[in-house]
């Protein structure tokens, strides 16, 4: 019998290209879909089940081009952003709360997984202590996408894709939260393209 399955779609905005040099200066995530013992899949409502966070930078190293993409100010993240220690167990604690609530285990799921997956486990292990994701419950949606086509990884892109896949919220802006909507958007078209093939 299969594990019953919770996708969170998670979203991390940075400051550079790893984690401890450089920061991620936010993180939003949502519920997107629920995948049961029999691989049957409920679609979620991305506004329903949300968490978002604006974090204090851990270094002094940022990439001033990456910041700019994020909308965010530097100066305000070290005023007002969060100490990663608490926001990071109010997110650890929100993901065991939801995969409770659904009695079902935890998947990360992003586009593209690799930048998502190693700061936010990066900064789960680091300030919360623990990872409710494990070392490889994550979900890469442009892996997914093109393994049910003829794209090469690398030619994945969303512009590229089938305008019916990607839902109403497709284009990436600089918001965690919001892109990580968009994911589960993403996320839900190919769960239901992938089974009316």
């Amino acid at each position: 019998m299969a594990t019953r399955e919770l996708y969170l779609c998670v979203d991390a905005e940075v400051d550079g290209h790893v984690p401890g040099p450089y920061s991620m200066v936010s993180i939003g995530a949502c519920a997107a879909a629920i995948r049961d013992e029999d691989a049957g899949v409920e679609i979620l409502d991305p506004d329903t089940e949300t968490f978002y966070a604006e974090l204090k930078p851990i270094s002094d190293t940022y990439l001033e081009k990456a910041l700019r993409v994020t909308g965010l100010e530097r100066a305000q993240l070290e005023q007002d952003g969060r100490p990663p220690g608490e926001a990071m167990a109010e997110f650890a604690t929100w993901i065991d709360d939801l995969a409770g609530a659904h009695d079902a285990q935890p998947v990360l799921a992003a586009f593209p997984l690799g930048l998502v997956w190693q700061f936010t486990q990066h900064y789960l292990h680091q300030y919360a202590g623990r990872s409710p994701f494990g070392q490889s419950a994550h979900y890469d949606i442009k892996t997914a996408y093109a393994a049910l086509t003829p794209s090469a990884v690398r030619d994945v892109i969303r512009r590229r894709m089938p305008s019916a896949l990607l839902g109403p919220r497709c284009s990436k802006s600089g918001h965690a939260l919001e892109d990580a909507k968009g994911f589960a958007d993403l996320l839900a078209g190919l769960l239901t393209w992938r089974r009316s093939r």
